[in-house]
């Protein structure tokens, strides 16, 4: 499986950044684009790298309804577009309530691309699959949020999900923000697909400070013997640098190109 990152918060050499998140699929001849950043960056480094994602892809998930992972939508159209129902309601910051949900509402959505809302696990190949809702398990992770929605209620980002991907009957995990928990997603994508052997996981952790859950967090990815992790996006210099120090991690940047 190749994994070309589009857009990150770090920028590679000759690449752009932005604050949020691309990353370019491509696994037995399917190619899918998870997450499309805030702006048209994802694009501008997919032409560096001579990849035409206009009529090259025909896929593309959104992973959840937040602006730096959705608003370059606007950017590209005639898609077959796959999220959570929960990706279109309106979500705001609690600490200011600015507002930090797609800038566009599902009709209009639908009006571009051929939108299908998955709750459930969705088949995108029999070895690519789209997890839906995760389930929240465990003690320490998705404890509490700084969002709330249109109603001032608390907002848990429900609609929160991620790719699991078959390759020689182990599992490859590719996260955005995991608002849900980087270890509530890989407990449930072992769960969906019975395969116990997790080999990589890649994308946004949202872990902030080297704090109890990052502990725990870390503690969890060396039981389940996870042979490469990236950590990248919302997970912030103090968490990455716990992460180095346990896993020698390499910091993941646009251009990148990964065969894993």
């Amino acid at each position: 499986m190749q994994l070309t990152v589009l857009t990150e918060n770090y920028a590679g050499s000759g690449f752009i950044a932005e604050h949020g998140l691309s990353y370019l699929i491509e696994h037995e001849g399917k190619k899918v684009l998870f997450d499309v950043g805030n702006s048209d960056v994802f694009l501008k480094n997919a032409n560096q790298l001579s990849i035409d994602i206009q009529t090259e892809i025909k896929t593309v998930v959104l992973s959840h309804g937040h602006w730096d992972h959705g608003n370059g939508l606007q950017f590209i159209n005639n898609k077959k577009l796959i999220t959570h129902p929960g990706s279109f309601i309106k979500r705001y910051r609690k600490k200011d309530n600015s507002y930090l949900g797609l800038k566009f509402s599902k009709r209009e959505v639908e009006e571009k691309f051929d939108l299908k809302l998955k709750k459930e696990p969705f088949y995108i190949t029999d070895k690519i699959i789209f997890l839906g809702t995760i389930p929240r398990t465990n003690n320490f992770e998705s404890k509490s949020t700084n969002f709330i929605d249109k109603n001032g209620q608390p907002d848990f980002v429900i609609d929160d999900s991620a790719l699991a991907i078959i390759q020689n009957n182990e599992l490859i995990i590719v996260t955005a923000c995991s608002h849900s928990g980087v270890c509530n997603i890989i407990e449930y994508a072992t769960k969906i697909t019975g395969i116990k052997k997790v080999k990589t996981v890649i994308g946004g952790f949202h872990l902030k400070h080297n704090n109890l859950q990052t502990q725990q967090t870390i503690n969890y990815l060396k039981e389940k013997n996870i042979d490469n992790i990236y950590p990248s996006h919302c997970t912030q210099m103090e968490a990455l640098v716990a992460f180095y120090n346990n896993f020698n991690t390499t910091q993941v940047k646009t251009g990148m190109i990964l065969n894993l």
